[in-house]
């Protein structure tokens, strides 16, 4: 049997799929992520849904090439997780879209803060909104992990129902860290969000538009806590 191989960015979003769990692959595109899970037997079949039928398309291709079946994985056409039955998926995965349109997604689906579903969520963007999102509705953050395709660094997260406390304006923008965490590209992942927040503040400090002075105000404990954090993390591994 010919197996599929992941890219690093979808890699990390499979390796924090529960073992045996029934997933809901949302924006699903060629399936990729369902099939190679099925392959390892990591999950026993899976939904694949998409908003489009193009994507779809795709993904039934990557079925007939890798011998997969539709008993295996179904192909539904749906906005989100509308097409999907809360008994149908313990696990959920959205991957390769913004952080306010995964919180969409999940607002529209309440069933998701019920029981102990996983939900492994990668944001393209919007980091920063989507941990808060996460913690003002309902879910923790149970773990974070980083990957990389070429200089790019991709944030894959798996949070579940509960009750998390607050984090910190540096924390909604690198996630949480403590000593012994093994995680190879956190530091490179912190000196990107810092040179990120400086470029932010950067061009805000030339601006005269209303309301740009207070977002100023707002960026300074981010970038403070950002070189706290690299600090910390620096003298942990020493």
């Amino acid at each position: 049997m010919r197996l599929l191989e992941l890219s690093p960015r979808l890699r990390a979003v499979a390796g924090l799929v529960p073992p045996g769990a029934r997933l809901a692959d949302v924006g699903t595109d060629h399936a990729y992520l369902p099939v190679c899970l099925i392959q390892r037997g990591v999950i026993p079949g899976a939904i694949a849904s998409d908003l489009r039928p193009g994507p779809l398309e795709r993904a039934r291709a990557t079925l007939e090439r890798y011998g997969i079946t539709q008993g295996q994985i179904q192909l539904r056409l749906c906005d989100g997780l509308a097409g999907i039955r809360p008994e149908e998926a313990d696990a959920v995965t959205i991957a390769g879209m913004g952080g306010e349109t995964i919180a969409a997604i999940l607002a529209a689906a309440p069933w998701t803060r019920q029981g102990s579903r996983s939900l492994i969520l990668q944001p393209m963007s919007a980091q920063e909104d989507l941990r808060r999102w996460l913690g003002e509705n309902g879910y923790i953050i149970e773990r974070e992990v980083l990957s990389r395709e070429g200089e790019t660094l991709y944030l894959a997260l798996l949070a579940r129902p509960g009750s998390m406390p607050s984090m910190t304006p540096a924390q909604l923008w690198a996630g949480r860290q403590e000593r012994g965490q093994e995680e190879p590209l956190r530091l490179a992942y912190l000196e990107h969000l810092l040179g990120r927040a400086r470029r932010a503040a950067e061009g805000l400090g030339r601006s005269s538009r209303p309301g740009d002075a207070a977002r100023l105000e707002e960026m300074r404990p981010v970038m403070d806590g950002l070189t706290e954090m690299m600090e910390e993390w620096k003298a942990w591994q020493r």
